[in-house]
C-alpha cells in the first residue's frame, strides 16, 4: 500500500478525524437556521483546521488560529450578530432551503473542480521568500520580525480596519434602536400593551 509508506496508522486517524470535524461544521454552518449556530459551526472547522496544522508541524499556526480566528473573530462575529440582534427567527430565516441547496450545489461544484485542477496540473512553488530565510528550528522570529518590520504597516491598518468594524456596527445598531423606540416598537418586535 502507497499510503502506508508515506503516513503512519495514527497520523492518517488523526487526519481522518480532523476532516470529519472540518466537513461536519462546514455542513453545518452552511444548513444551520440560526447565525449563532452558524458561527459555532465556524468554531468548529477552525479547531478541525487548527489540528492539522499541528498534524503538519505548524503549531505556532495551529495557536493562531485557535486564538486569533475561533477566539477574536468569531467571538466578535458573535458579538454584532447579538448587539444587531440577527439571532431572532423571523430575521434569519432569509435564507431559503433552494439558496442553500444552490450553495451547497455550487461548493460541489467547486470541490470538484479543485481536485480535477490538482490532479492535472503541475505544482506551482510561488516566489523566493521576502521575508528572510526559513530556520530548521522555529520560524517565529522571522515571522514577527517580518510582522513588525516589513508589515508593519498592514498589521496596523488590519487593526485599525477592524475597530473600525466594530465602532460602526455598535453605532449601527444603536441607531437602529432609537428608530424603533420613536416608532413604538422594541427591537424584538412591537411593544404590547400590559393591563392594569
Amino acid at each position: 500500500m502507497i499510503l502506508a509508506s508515506v503516513i503512519s496508522v495514527p497520523q492518517l486517524i488523526v487526519f481522518m478525524v480532523s476532516v470529519v470535524i472540518i466537513a461536519i461544521g462546514g455542513v453545518g454552518l452552511l444548513t444551520a437556521r440560526y447565525p449563532v449556530h452558524a458561527a459555532l459551526f465556524l468554531v468548529m472547522t477552525l479547531f478541525g483546521v487548527a489540528i492539522l496544522f499541528i498534524e503538519e508541524g505548524a503549531e505556532f499556526l495551529a495557536a493562531v488560529q485557535v486564538v486569533v480566528y475561533a477566539g477574536a473573530v468569531v467571538v466578535l462575529f458573535l458579538f454584532v450578530i447579538m448587539l444587531l440582534g440577527v439571532d431572532r427567527e423571523e430575521i434569519a430565516s432569509f435564507a431559503g432551503d433552494t439558496v442553500r441547496v444552490g450553495l451547497a450545489g455550487a461548493g460541489v461544484v467547486l470541490i470538484l473542480a479543485e481536485l480535477f485542477i490538482v490532479a492535472t496540473g503541475a505544482w506551482a512553488t510561488g516566489a523566493h521568500s521576502t521575508a528572510g530565510k526559513l530556520s530548521a528550528g522555529s520560524n517565529i522570529g522571522v515571522l514577527a520580525r517580518s510582522v513588525f518590520t516589513t508589515y508593519l504597516l498592514p498589521f496596523e491598518l488590519t487593526a485599525a480596519l477592524l475597530v473600525i468594524a466594530v465602532v460602526g456596527a455598535v453605532i449601527l445598531s444603536r441607531r437602529m434602536g432609537a428608530e424603533t423606540a420613536i416608532l413604538g416598537q422594541s427591537p424584538v418586535g412591537p411593544v404590547q400593551e400590559v393591563e392594569q
